[in-house]
């Protein structure tokens, strides 16, 4: 009986812990509501909800170059409960900008 518990929590902790700590990443299409380069952050909407996505430092310096109230498409990681998401790729849609894909690293 002992070696059949044991057997069964093994297999509960090879089935969940890939999925624990891990970090997901998710696509949001969005109007950029506002963008604030000087905190490094800017706020979208998706799903009915309005709210705010930190820039990671390699996008940070390249905020300013987004157009408010245009439409982008972002890549973000999502974080722990209390953290904001986490902006790691965008792809400007609509608006004027010298900064329409950023890869993760840089401009183009």
């Amino acid at each position: 009986m002992t070696r059949l518990i044991l057997a069964f929590m093994l297999t509960i902790c090879g089935v969940l812990s890939p999925a624990i700590g891990r970090a997901e990443d998710r696509a949001i299409y969005s109007p950029l509501i506002h963008v604030n380069p000087e905190k490094g952050f800017i706020i979208v909407s998706a799903d009915g909800k309005v709210f705010a996505v930190e820039a990671s430092p390699a996008a940070k310096p390249h905020l300013s170059k987004l157009p408010p109230s245009g439409m982008i498409d972002i890549v973000v990681e999502l974080r722990e409960k209390d953290q904001p998401p986490l902006l790691k790729k965008w792809k400007l849609a609509s608006g004027e900008s010298s900064c329409k894909v950023f890869d993760g690293s840089a401009c183009k």
